[in-house]
């Protein structure tokens, strides 16, 4: 298992279970970190098995440290002042 690797999960069928072996690979070895742009609770709505989806979150918020972002996309944020900067030209 290599220290440290990036792995791009995009969904699909079969994706949660991928996602499942390598944090069930990782768990208690290595740290992982993991990011989203789903909040915990609509991991549910997202993996189409419940029972996957409790394993995999178990993994992931088990001895976590978990930080959340809040506010407006620096996207968003950022398209908005180039519109007004056009509009203004």
């Amino acid at each position: 298992m290599p220290d440290s690797s990036i792995v791009v999960l995009l969904g699909g069928a079969g994706c949660s279970g991928d996602l499942m072996e390598l944090l069930d690979d990782r768990y208690t070895v290595r740290s992982t970190i993991a990011t989203s742009q789903y909040p915990l609770g609509k991991w549910y709505e997202t993996v189409e098995d419940p029972t996957l989806a409790d394993a995999i979150l178990d993994r992931l918020v088990n001895n976590a440290h978990k930080i959340e972002l809040t506010g407006e996309s620096m996207r968003k944020v950022q398209g908005q002042q180039e519109l007004d900067n056009e509009a203004t030209t």
